[in-house]
């Protein structure tokens, strides 16, 4: 796997096993963002979006399995469990709750890597789409969109909803179901979020941002990307 500008978040309360695991995975390429509370975890998976998580069960303020569950109510991509708990109740406990894999402390890096490597690539095994409509291309797996051969900088937000919107093409996607995707689950009244964006994406990709033809607005509902 190439780990260029991996986006990493390491949610643990002891801080020599967070400094340690940025001080190792970062030559590998691996961009890591810290937490040391599982309320802070939760925040930071929803504002950097990272490619994989690596979560300690024994977190001072919520429980480490309920941060797990919390965040597969919405986040799809890897996470790996890493903690003293050796016992065959917690590892299978937090594989049935939806971790991608269970490494217990102490750790060498190399496992550690070794297991990072294959949980990203079970999570890419479905290749991921690239989307034309009329002069606009995006390919998702590459982060890259461009128009009439141009390409476009778009913000990290931007991306998602964009991303959202064409995983689902030709779908009405709720203002309820891009903000669970985007923002996490506790943002359901935050609206005004999805109308900045969308105007914001208009902005770069339609042709005339007043007459929109690819981001379709579903009046009192949604938004839909039209092929």
């Amino acid at each position: 796997m190439t780990n260029l500008q991996k986006q990493i978040l390491v949610i643990d309360d002891e801080i020599q096993i967070r400094r340690f695991l940025k001080i190792a995975l970062e030559p590998h390429g691996f961009n890591v963002t810290e937490a040391e509370t599982g309320q802070k975890g939760l925040v930071a998976a929803t504002a950097c979006r990272p490619d994989l998580i690596i979560l300690d069960l024994g977190l001072p303020d919520i429980q480490g399995m309920t941060v797990l569950k919390r965040l597969r109510e919405w986040y799809e991509r890897p996470i790996i469990i890493l903690s003293v708990r050796n016992d065959e109740e917690s590892i299978i406990s937090a594989l049935d709750s939806g971790a991608d894999d269970y490494l217990t402390k102490p750790f060498g890096i190399g496992e550690l890597l070794a297991r990072m490597r294959l949980a990203t690539r079970k999570a890419s095994t479905a290749a991921e789409p690239v989307v034309s409509a009329g002069d606009l291309q995006v390919d998702i797996a590459s982060r890259k969109v461009t128009r009439a051969g141009q390409e476009l900088k778009l913000t990290a937000t931007e991306f998602a909803l964009l991303t959202v919107l064409i995983r689902n093409i030709d779908k009405v996607m709720t203002h309820t179901q891009i903000l669970k995707e985007i923002w996490g689950p506790n943002s359901s009244e935050q609206v005004q979020y999805i109308r900045v964006y969308v105007g914001h994406l208009r902005q770069k990709i339609e042709m005339d941002p007043s007459q929109p033809r690819l981001i379709v607005t579903e009046p009192g509902i949604g938004y839909r990307f039209q092929s």
